[in-house]
């Protein structure tokens, strides 16, 4: 026997948004320079206009409402998920010693996820946070909002097994490999897929052929001609401005990085990598070895510096491969700042960065996929 469904008059706790209406107008204004999915969507919130939220539900399941009169009701999970960070942040100063608020509202304060969870962000929690008149708490600085990543043109999901699984993935490739790739064609703007056949070129290509070529070559020339120690050289203005280049890097990529920009400084500096291979292309050092040896000396002194400072920028992005070069060239750790390898420096083990994946793994990733495998 079906059940017929009943109303009941009840009472809930709102949260009064519609009071608040210039304070989050004038913060989300403020902050224009937020993805454009953040921004656009949280005013078209405003401009459409604010409706007070429920915060409360009756269920018999969640966190208890703190106010008597409200037995059996329990907080909408939205509103005690957003307020999340403050008590885990507040948890985590009280443990170490530290004053909550001055920790709160002096700290930039980023917030990541998909783009249906951004009025959540922009909203609530800072409505949330004007609703506390006993204190002042800083909104959001940084709204990382993705746009929808698909799989093989389809909707992920995880009940029909149309899915990717972590420790399948990481068990059979280089983690960096997955990292660059999620990064360079990640939904940062726009809806993305992730085709296998693209990751394995991305990899075999970007990663392999361009940056793990680069490093490998430089280092094996070093091992082979100069007794595995980084030659001295006197560097010519084209040397120099290729290192120049490569120190305007540090300020240029970390500004994108603070402002969530992150393919971009990753598609940056991978620009720099294909004018590295340029220049020792060009530098040929397989015929200046023969004929010219201080300026094939100039010219590898001048990739170790390369190489040295892209394991520093690169270190957030593709820490297990950054790690590996450090090792080989005896750095103790990554820094954000420019950096130089001395002269006569005897190299670590050298070893490749990264291997090439057959292009029959398409094809078995894609049978995989579809449970035929």
């Amino acid at each position: 026997m079906r059940e017929v469904s009943e109303f009941r008059l009840t009472n809930h706790l709102y949260l009064a948004i519609t009071r608040m209406k210039e304070e989050l107008e004038r913060y989300i204004e403020s902050h224009s320079y937020w993805r454009k999915n953040a921004y656009e969507m949280s005013k078209r919130y405003i401009r459409e206009g604010l409706r007070d939220r429920s915060l409360t539900r009756d269920l018999d399941w969640g966190i208890d409402v703190p106010k008597d009169g409200f037995d059996g009701k329990k907080i909408y999970i939205w509103a005690e998920n957003v307020l999340g960070y403050l008590s885990d942040c507040c948890t985590l100063c009280r443990r170490q010693g530290i004053d909550f608020h001055e920790s709160w509202n002096s700290s930039r304060q980023y917030y990541v996820h998909g783009k249906d969870n951004i009025p959540f962000h922009t909203i609530i929690l800072p409505s949330l946070l004007l609703g506390r008149t006993d204190v002042k708490l800083k909104f959001p600085d940084e709204i990382i909002s993705s746009e929808y990543l698909t799989l093989e043109g389809r909707k992920i999901s995880t009940s029909e097994n149309w899915a990717i699984w972590v420790e399948d993935i990481l068990g059979r490739y280089n983690p960096d490999s997955i990292r660059y790739f999620l990064i360079a064609n990640g939904p940062e703007k726009r809806d993305t897929d992730f085709p296998w056949r693209e990751f394995i070129n991305s990899h075999n290509g970007e990663l392999l052929g361009a940056y793990g070529n680069f490093v490998n070559r430089s280092l094996v020339f070093i091992q082979k001609y100069f007794e595995n120690k980084v030659p001295k050289g006197q560097y010519d203005r084209k040397d120099q401005d290729i290192l120049d280049l490569l120190k305007n890097h540090y300020p240029h990529v970390g500004e994108l990085i603070e402002k969530g920009n992150f393919k971009e400084a990753l598609d940056t500096i991978f620009a720099f990598v294909r004018t590295a291979n340029k220049y020792f292309d060009e530098e040929q050092p397989w015929i200046t070895i023969k004929g010219d040896v201080e300026k094939c000396k100039k010219t590898l002194n001048t990739c170790m510096q390369i190489i040295a400072n892209l394991s520093n920028l690169l270190e957030p992005f593709l820490p297990f491969s950054s790690a590996k070069t450090r090792n080989m060239l005896k750095i103790e750790k990554a820094a954000w700042q420019c950096m130089e390898v001395p002269a006569g420096l005897e190299l670590g083990q050298v070893e490749i960065l990264f291997e090439r994946i057959d292009k029959k793994a398409i094809q078995g990733e894609e049978l995989r996929l579809r449970g035929l495998r």
